[in-house]
């Protein structure tokens, strides 16, 4: 299970195959159409269909649903402050890397399911197969660290570090920007799962 946690709540899951585990991180699949949950308000609405204010005052619950963007490999460097997600077009081919600015992930393994926990801090990083680049969401993380204490990013300088220190790294073409996976294809036996496994659930560990 990949999860997203804020301020101890869960925000996102998604249910994930693990392509690899060694030294350099963890390297996760997720399937189109895999079944998911997302953190809502009581009238069903997500964190980005409102201004930040309204969104810390409300009430939650998680929503169950499917993952409707397209598959997705996900990289954690070990110990790293980011992740790197390689999307691909309709036709499933290789279109951008995508650089998840976050906490560190903390595993945690209760048998019969198991999952990392990640703290999201909202801004990325989008670069091109041609090394160039952009950030992401760059309006809604100035707007929540206006927030202070009910925001769970609580240090801006070293986001945007991390994040300028990743972009060097795509600039050069260095790991993982040196088309490492670029032309992964998930293998055909690879099913989608029908739901989120009993547990998915589970107090996050951050």
């Amino acid at each position: 299970m990949h999860r997203n946690v804020r301020h101890g709540r869960i925000g996102w899951v998604r249910p994930a195959r693990v392509v690899s585990d060694d030294d350099r991180g963890l390297l996760v699949w997720i399937a189109r159409d895999s079944p998911v949950a997302h953190e809502v308000t009581e009238a069903g609405l997500g964190m980005r269909a409102m201004p930040f204010a309204e969104w810390i005052s409300s009430t939650y619950r998680l929503a169950e649903g499917r993952w409707n963007g397209p598959p997705l490999l996900k990289f954690l460097p070990t110990g790293a402050a980011h992740s790197v997600w390689w999307f691909s077009d309709a036709q499933g081919r290789f279109a951008h890397w995508y650089v998840n600015l976050e906490e560190p992930g903390v595993r945690w393994d209760d048998g019969p399911v198991a999952g990392v926990d990640v703290v999201d801090q909202d801004l990325d990083v989008v670069v091109w197969p041609d090394r160039r680049w952009e950030w992401k969401d760059e309006d809604e993380f100035v707007e929540r660290l206006a927030f202070g204490a009910d925001y769970w990013v609580t240090d801006e300088k070293a986001v945007r570090a991390e994040g300028e220190r990743v972009i060097a790294l795509a600039e050069a073409g260095e790991f993982p920007f040196d088309g490492t996976w670029c032309d992964f294809v998930a293998p055909s036996k690879w099913g989608v799962p029908d739901k989120l496994p009993p547990g998915w659930d589970r107090p996050p560990v951050r």
